[in-house]
């Protein structure tokens, strides 16, 4: 058992998304050409203006698990938005349907919390292609708890 009593990274993470200071945001994630446009109050919007190589399956689309990868980034935004100090959220469900193919090309998403409990919330989200045609669309459901991540 750790004795480690290193403080977690998320009270400064969800106080840069609540102050909607997106250019201080960061997340491994945006190495793939994902970035965050805005984030309110339990909502997030971001672009993916180009896709990487390694996300382009072999039919010339842009393979589903980056998709999810896109909207999780959404997702946990808007709900850090709305964390309080002491407060930490993960994902318990994610369900994705893809309605239209995708290939490279600017993406938009956009992320909402739809209602919050003290331990539950649930989340939508929308990603649309450069014409602006809906493509994915997303529910969710995040466990919330206090005290820090262990």
């Amino acid at each position: 058992m750790s004795n480690d009593k290193t403080a977690s990274p998320l009270p400064d993470l969800n106080r840069i998304i609540r102050d909607n200071r997106v250019g201080d945001f960061r997340s491994p994630n945006l190495a793939l050409g994902m970035r965050p446009v805005e984030f309110g109050v339990g909502t997030s919007q971001w672009i993916w203006e180009t896709q990487p190589q390694a996300a382009i399956n072999p039919f010339g689309t842009i393979q589903g698990g980056y998709l999810g990868v896109f909207v999780d980034e959404i997702l946990s935004t808007a709900i850090g938005s709305v964390l309080g100090e002491d407060e930490w959220a993960v994902t318990a469900e994610l369900k994705l349907s893809y309605v239209r193919a995708l290939t490279p090309q600017r993406l938009e998403g956009r992320g909402r919390m739809i209602r919050r409990t003290r331990t539950v919330a649930f989340m939508d989200a929308e990603v649309r292609n450069a014409a602006g045609e809906v493509a994915v669309i997303a529910s969710s459901t995040w466990v919330v708890s206090q005290s820090g991540p262990r």
